[in-house]
């Protein structure tokens, strides 16, 4: 057996499956959009098997676009799990043949609770699409199985025709990428549209600041304990009035004057940048990466320019946005 081109002939199979579909797409299809965009509910995904896991993962899509879904088990939901059920819940179930026992026996409980009920099959004539209200007809020609017995053309088509009913209601919804981000917090993109300076930045005792009345010396040792490179001078009342960073201190000990009878208020930048606390962290990272000399540090300041923190770039790097 040449393997390459075993492999092509699966491909291939599956393929032809995905087509097939696509040809025969009929009123059904837009019947059932329609059906889970009015629901007021979630979306109950359930299957048997191989036509299980493909729910699971329908119903996780359905959830990650913005359409709230679960996946119900038919044999747990026949033995407890339908009480998850209520009623402007709507059904989606998965099957090849449509006739799966246990499946059928989970609808029929579903029908008699007045639950709408979609299916997703290759048998428009089985037990479950007589049960159901809207039939979606996923037309294969074979599976890829050699023996044309083992779900595989046929699952790969109801996975994509599940993620098809999802984006198209993602897009009926005009869900935006704010939302997106809303349901995948863990994710890059969550991190990048959600996460503020506020949520990375050293706050509290990690946040360095030092009194304008302190000492030079006070301030070297603090800069040292915070390992920032850099604190913000405040005065009494926590007011920002300027940065010190290891740049100025070098700068300092270059001129003629012994930096020990100099003040924190003669080494300090009196006008450097800053930010307040709830800007987005990402946009904040690729603003001080921009310059022609990246900023390391930044302090951030509430509205009444208060400093509440301090952010680094290395603290917004190691954040992952």
């Amino acid at each position: 057996m040449n393997i390459i081109e075993e492999i092509a002939r699966v491909i291939d199979i599956e393929t032809e499956a995905l087509q097939s579909v696509r040809d025969n797409l009929n009123s059904q299809f837009e019947e059932a959009v329609r059906t889970i965009a009015g629901c007021r509910g979630q979306i109950l995904v359930s299957g048997i098997g191989k036509s299980g896991i493909i729910g699971q993962k329908i119903a996780a899509t359905f959830r990650s676009t913005g359409t709230p879904a679960l996946f119900l088990h038919a044999v747990e939901a026949l033995h407890g799990d339908v009480g998850v059920v209520r009623a402007d819940d709507v059904v989606l179930a998965v099957g090849k043949s449509g006739e799966s026992g246990e499946l059928n026996a989970l609808l029929r409980v579903l029908k008699k609770i007045g639950l709408p009920i979609i299916s997703m099959t290759s048998n428009p004539t089985s037990a479950m699409a007589s049960m159901s209200d809207v039939v979606l007809h996923l037309e294969i020609p074979r599976e890829a199985c050699p023996l044309n017995l083992a779900p595989t053309a046929s699952t790969t088509a109801a996975l994509a025709v599940g993620d098809a009913l999802a984006v198209t209601l993602m897009k009926m919804n005009d869900v935006s990428r704010e939302d997106f981000a809303r349901h995948h917090p863990g994710g890059q993109l969550g991190r990048r549209l959600l996460l503020t300076v506020d949520d990375v930045m050293r706050k509290g005792e990690q946040n360095p600041t030092i009194g304008s009345d302190q000492s030079v010396r006070e301030m070297i040792v603090a800069i040292t304990a915070f390992q920032v490179g850099a604190i913000s001078v405040v005065d009494p009342e926590q007011k920002f009035l300027g940065l010190v960073t290891d740049y100025d201190i070098r700068k300092a000990l270059e001129g003629s004057v012994r930096i020990e009878s100099m003040s924190i208020r003669d080494i300090m930048n009196p006008t450097p940048e800053t930010i307040l606390s709830h800007f987005n962290a990402a946009e904040t990272l690729e603003h001080m990466k921009a310059r022609g000399k990246p900023t390391a540090v930044m302090p951030v300041l509430d509205p009444q320019g208060i400093v509440v923190g301090m952010v680094h770039l290395h603290d917004l790097v190691a954040a992952g946005v």
